[in-house]
């Protein structure tokens, strides 16, 4: 793999870390909202998961780019839907 392409996975990479942190954080406001007695805001839970779709759309590409899934999938046999 050439260095660009790993530079670039590398970011990407981060930056599904940083989306995961943002997921589980959406979380915990609703789980908040539960814990006090109330609903979890359904903007807050639709964020959440949307931010959760970008986060494995990333995760995606940065394996996609590290050459670790080969042209069918991973080397575990498990293989990335392009999904709805």
């Amino acid at each position: 793999m050439s260095e660009d392409l790993a530079e670039v996975a590398d970011r990407l990479s981060a930056i599904s870390e940083s989306l995961a942190d943002l997921a589980i954080d959406r979380l915990r406001q609703a789980s908040d909202s539960v814990r006090a007695g109330g609903e979890p805001d359904p903007a807050l839970v639709a964020e959440e998961k949307r931010i959760t779709r970008a986060r494995r759309s990333v995760d995606k590409a940065a394996t996609l780019l590290a050459g670790t899934g080969g042209a069918g999938g991973s080397s575990s046999g498990f293989a990335f839907d392009d999904g709805p």
